[in-house]
């Protein structure tokens, strides 16, 4: 076990994420170390939190009790639609993610990994403070995307082919919006500082968050069902920015398009 050097954190070896964080780098220190292992887990997520939606796709109406809460019941995509989106997605990484990363390795130092672990206080706070962040930005980017006929064209279109989205068609996106996106991603959590078990925890969470919102279900354990006072947006909104691409902007939360009179919502099945 590796002793916790920081004196403010009085007995957090004893914390189940000290116990993890000792866990990781006793035994797993050479891939968690790795430049390549965010790449690993983000694509991973996307992959892990998109298979069961595809299944339901698939299965269709067949499932009933899941089939009651798709959005747009006259849409379902087919298994072509989704091969295209995956492979989308996986030639981006392979092509253009894949040799940034590699650079980068070259670049940029070595990184450094505490011997403390992060409280789980700094998890929530450092973690939401990043999503917010990323929120706004995303906001911002989207929102000039979608007002400049240009930028829409060329750079985010290709996130719009479908009008009902589906799970696969989360990391549909052309190059300049996959590498802003993960620019962002991966400078976030640096400018605030945030430990690297609160980063990864980020990537995973926000990798959910972003399926979730395009699965075309408005699931009633939904993350935007389960946070109450409409704090996300969720499957509903973004299904909606879909069909009217010049509402509901922001990719998690729904602040900044309330404030900002972009947001509108979809009428949901209770």
């Amino acid at each position: 076990m590796l002793n916790s050097s920081s004196p403010w954190r009085g007995q957090s070896s004893q914390t189940p994420l000290q116990q993890l964080w000792d866990h990781l780098l006793l035994h797993h220190r050479p891939l968690v170390s790795s430049p390549f292992f965010p790449l690993l887990l983000a694509f991973s997520s996307y992959v892990f939190f998109s298979v069961p939606f595809a299944v339901m796709d698939v299965v269709g109406d067949r499932l009933p009790y899941f089939y009651q809460f798709k959005i747009q019941p006259s849409r379902k995509p087919t298994l072509k639609m989704m091969c295209k989106s995956f492979m989308t997605a996986l030639f981006n990484h392979v092509f253009f993610v894949l040799p940034a990363v590699v650079v980068g390795a070259f670049v940029l130092p070595s990184p450094v990994l505490p011997q403390d672990a992060p409280t789980l206080y700094d998890v929530c706070v450092d973690g939401l403070a990043s999503l917010l962040l990323f929120d706004t930005q995303y906001y911002l980017w989207h929102f000039i995307h979608h007002k400049n006929p240009q930028l829409y064209k060329w750079i985010h279109a290709v996130h719009h082919e479908y009008m009902s989205p589906f799970s696969w068609s989360t990391e549909q996106l052309s190059v300049p919006e996959l590498m802003t996106v993960g620019f962002w991603s991966n400078l976030d959590p640096i400018v605030l500082r945030c430990h690297p078990l609160t980063t990864w925890a980020v990537t995973v969470v926000s990798i959910w968050m972003s399926v979730e919102d395009h699965i075309g279900y408005d699931l009633p354990w939904s993350l935007s069902r389960l946070v109450p006072c409409g704090l996300l947006g969720g499957a509903a909104a973004h299904d909606l920015h879909h069909q009217k691409p010049n509402r509901n902007y922001a990719p998690f939360f729904s602040h900044w398009d309330r404030l900002f009179g972009t947001e509108e919502k979809l009428t949901r099945k209770e």
